[in-house]
């Protein structure tokens, strides 16, 4: 079942939250919120995609592992709708790199280690807000690259720990345009 945020008068933005583990939806909600972010959650990527249309979001956040429908396949089923194709997709989870480069190939934008700072969390979310259409070009050049903390796998196991070997080398909290960097 989905959760509609409290309507934040004069909110910047609105984010569709898509993560299986209630503790994290809360907590990326309560740190977007407190940023004036208006925030809408699903429980896995089925639910993003049945309510996408009527949330209308200005970014969605993914979690890789979930149930029904995983998060890059989602990202690729956004990409693939014209409706939401230049919808900027975050994948927030502890992945390996081939999970990221698979991210980019379906082209997702931006990528956030668990655990995560709710700092790089703001910080992504708002640089993604200034991306979308008619958004502030003020935020569209700033802090490409850098700054995730995870190196982390991918668990599986819903609990999303970031135990594991899986590398991010040094991908996660990279906004990208689609192209991973060193290659």
């Amino acid at each position: 079942m989905r959760t509609y945020s409290r309507v934040v008068p004069g909110a910047s933005g609105r984010v569709l939250v898509v993560d299986d583990n209630k503790v994290i939806r809360q907590l990326i909600r309560v740190n977007l919120e407190l940023e004036g972010l208006e925030v809408v959650t699903a429980a896995d990527g089925a639910e993003c995609l049945d309510v996408v249309h009527e949330v209308q979001p200005d970014v969605v956040t993914l979690d890789v592992v979930m149930p029904r429908l995983d998060g890059l396949r989602t990202a690729a089923r956004l990409r693939a709708d014209p409706r939401t194709h230049d919808l900027p997709v975050a994948i927030i989870s502890a992945c390996t790199q081939k999970e990221v480069e698979t991210g980019l190939d379906v082209g997702v934008d931006a990528f956030l280690a668990k655990p995560f700072e709710p700092e790089e969390l703001v910080r992504i979310v708002k640089q993604l807000l200034g991306r979308r259409p008619g958004g502030s070009s003020a935020e569209q050049g700033q802090g490409h690259g850098g700054g995730g903390e995870g190196d982390g796998g991918c668990d599986g196991d819903g609990d999303d720990s970031s135990e594991g070997d899986g590398g991010s080398d040094g991908v996660s909290g990279q906004v990208t345009d689609g192209v991973p960097s060193g290659t």
